[in-house]
């Protein structure tokens, strides 16, 4: 198997996954929030697309999605261009609310395609290549794919839980 095509599995079994949890979901539990400092399952989603956007685009040396393909202005948060999530407040994550499922869906898959578009490119030896001196050790571009992976997975799982308790109810 091909570096790519372990890279191409990995970040397609994210978008299974964002897939099945916004599958069906109303706009209510998508913007609910099961406590006050909790993030919705729609921030969760749009941070796991803003997280992967701004990641590998700034490895493939592209402009991001969001910016680039307009989603900034489409879904009209009053956060910067350049913000993924990292970080927010309670009245941020509040902000990133309204949006419904299929345009989350449209803006994922459109970062999910410029991902798999990237990740067909590389060869092993692409893995070394350092992509961030502000860590020591200095980051390689395999450590920032697998770290953009492990993230997104993990959000997956929480978006999925929160899912499973709104079920619940």
């Amino acid at each position: 198997m091909e570096v790519s095509d372990v890279f191409a599995d990995a970040f397609s079994r994210v978008q299974e996954e964002v897939h099945a949890v916004l599958d069906g979901l109303s706009q209510e539990d998508l913007d609910a929030r099961p406590g006050p400092a909790a993030n919705s399952i729609g921030w969760l989603v749009w941070h796991i697309a803003r997280v992967q956007d701004d990641h590998v685009a700034d490895v493939a040396g592209r402009e991001q999605t969001w910016t680039g393909d307009g989603w900034h202005d489409r879904f009209s948060l009053s956060l910067e261009p350049r913000d993924i999530g990292y970080g927010h407040t309670s009245e941020q994550v509040e902000q990133v609310s309204g949006i419904k499922a299929s345009e989350l869906l449209a803006y994922y898959d459109a970062v999910h395609e410029a991902t798999l578009g990237y990740v067909s490119t590389l060869a092993a030896a692409d893995l070394d290549r350092i992509v961030d001196t502000r860590w020591d050790p200095a980051v390689t571009l395999g450590v920032r794919l697998v770290s953009v992976v492990n993230d997104n997975q993990q959000h997956t799982g929480q978006a999925m839980y929160v899912r499973g308790l709104l079920e619940s109810r």
